[in-house]
């Protein structure tokens, strides 16, 4: 049963008065840290699987905020309040919805709403609700909305947010509950964990109830805001996913660049976590959520680490050399997605191509398989043409050269993330 409180609808006064133009470009800037013969054969066999399309790619939805300044004085926020003098700004419900209006129609995918914490956190949730509303009830809008949660927002708070909101979301940030302490003195478990927990609940309260409510939720957590491994990232993203049913936990780099005010005792090193690590997270998160990997396939206890140059995928097939090269004609899909170089999409091709012909390495090619990723762990009608390949030290070489950016499957199937960077770090010999 949801606390019995009653909230006053309230308006922000502006403490100076913004242009749209600066508020979009300071808000910008915000968003930065959340078939007859047997040619013929060939020829049909590829456009049958090649009929088969990988989901689009994720679209990117502009996010826009209703406040920049925060009680909150967590040292890597540009928006906390013991930060360097900058210009901030505020939105009245309306406004905001009205700058929601237009970002989402010229978007044409959705929009996300936001904002640091003003003044507490229930006050905050109160207007981000009533712009929900807003944008719903009187401007009309249909389309995707996000909305996010503060953490400690009062679940009466949430469950108003919910009912206009596509999703929620409240980020968790760190791995380990300890370090809030040291980077974010004013969170603490209980208050992320808290609305968490409630958005999974009345997430399935509306379900049962056939009542309008969000359908999911995220949350994000930095990677490196202390030495934590990938193992442990990877771990905890599982058990969120399992426990609050997430629809996705994004990966952001922790950075701290500039000495925070009240952090001076904690002795915070600067530090930036390089973007190539945000990749490898997205790459490994895909692979146990959606390819039937888990946690300890990716990032097994002596190797917890995702390594730079190889993708998880191909890093888990050289710790499994044993189980190849594979038959793609022979070959079931949960197999044939466990190969370098063939994502789902593209074993979905594979399984159809089969239908109608004998599946060759020149058909690979046409239904735009990469074989320069794949060669070394199959074969296609018995033959193999990765040469002596697993056997030899050119093999690291090969499947670097481009796979920074691959795990197996076509663009559309990707996380959409920064590519990797080049580097100069040397072969884990016990790969």
């Amino acid at each position: 049963m949801y606390s019995e409180r009653v909230f006053t609808k309230v308006q922000i006064i502006l403490p100076k008065k913004l242009e749209t133009e600066e508020k979009l470009a300071l808000m910008q800037a915000d968003a930065e840290f959340e078939v007859g013969s047997d040619g013929d054969a060939e020829l049909t066999a590829a456009a049958f699987a090649s009929a088969i399309k990988g989901r689009p790619a994720p679209a990117k939805v502009p996010k826009l905020f209703l406040a920049s300044s925060c009680i909150f004085n967590c040292a890597y926020c540009s928006c906390r309040c013991g930060g360097e003098e900058r210009l901030h700004y505020c939105n009245s419900p309306a406004e905001l919805a009205r700058l929601a209006a237009a970002a989402a129609s010229e978007n044409g995918h959705g929009v996300f709403l936001s904002s640091a914490i003003y003044r507490n956190a229930d006050y905050t949730q109160e207007l981000l609700a009533e712009a929900s509303r807003i944008l719903r009830e009187d401007i009309g809008y249909k389309g995707y909305l996000h909305t996010k949660i503060m953490p400690g927002a009062d679940p009466a708070l949430i469950a108003k947010t919910g009912q206009y909101a596509s999703r929620l979301s409240v980020n968790i940030e760190v791995v380990h509950s300890t370090v809030f302490s040291r980077i974010a003195k004013q969170k603490n478990k209980q208050n992320i964990l808290g609305p968490l927990r409630q958005i999974s609940l009345q997430i399935r309260q509306a379900r049962e109830e056939k009542r309008p409510f969000a359908v999911g939720q995220t949350t994000q957590l930095m990677a490196g805001s202390s030495d934590e491994t990938d193992r442990t990232i990877l771990t905890l993203s599982d058990a969120l996913y399992r426990t609050y049913r997430l629809k996705r936990v994004y990966y952001t780099p922790f950075q701290y660049r500039h000495a925070a005010k009240g952090y001076e005792a904690e002795n915070l090193p600067m530090r930036q976590t390089p973007r190539w690590r945000m990749t490898r997270l997205y790459q490994a998160d895909r692979l146990i959520q959606l390819y039937g990997f888990t946690p300890d396939d990716v990032t097994p206890e002596n190797d917890p680490y995702l390594h730079q140059e190889l993708d998880p995928k191909t890093t888990w097939a050289l710790r499994h050399l044993d189980l190849y090269p594979v038959e793609v004609n022979q070959a079931d899909f949960e197999t044939l997605i466990r190969v370098p170089g063939i994502g789902i999409t593209y074993a979905n091709r594979i399984l159809e191509a089969r239908r109608h012909a004998t599946v060759t390495h020149e058909l690979l090619k046409k239904m735009r398989i990469s074989l320069k990723r794949c060669a070394c762990f199959i074969t296609c009608d018995g033959k193999y043409r990765g040469g002596s390949m697993l056997d030899s030290s050119d093999l690291w070489r090969l499947l670097t050269d481009g796979a920074a950016q691959s795990d197996g499957s076509p663009a559309s199937d990707r996380q959409d993330e920064p590519a990797i960077q080049k580097t100069g770090i040397s072969r884990d010999k016990s790969l």
